[in-house]
This record gives C-alpha cells, structure tokens and sequence, in this order.
C-alpha cells in the first residue's frame, strides 16, 4: 500500500510543478503570492514537504487551477 501511496503523491508532485508552469510563475512569484519563502515552494514541488489540503487550495488559486487539476 505504501508503493501505490508513494507513486500517488509523485505524480501529484509532477501536476504540481506543472501547474505552476503553465502559469508562467518562477518559485519566487509563488513564493511572494503565499507570502512564504521560495524555499517553501521548492520543498513542496520536491516532496521534501507534505502539502496539506488548505496550502493546495492556495496553490490552486494561485495557479488559477481547479484543485481537480491535482487529483491523481
């Protein structure tokens, strides 16, 4: 079970860094947009950091995505 849940949020990584691409955003406009440190962002596109539920609704908004964008 853990390998599917593993292989679930990479993929929900990869829609991550995608989302923010097609937005034309850098890190750091995400960064100044949640009003967090690039690091933040970098952490959470590297999966170095869980994103929570209410931190993926304010990428959505930010990324002007649906959170079902993100589903997996």
């Amino acid at each position: 079970m853990k390998d599917n849940h593993d292989v679930r949020y990479h993929a929900f990584l990869k829609k991550l860094v995608q989302a923010r691409k097609e937005a034309g955003l850098t890190q750091e406009d995400v960064a100044e947009r949640l009003g967090k440190p690039q690091s933040f962002v970098a952490k959470c596109e590297l999966g170095a950091r869980r994103v929570d539920f209410v931190e993926l609704l304010m990428f959505a908004e930010a990324y002007n995505k649906p959170v079902d964008f993100f589903k997996v």
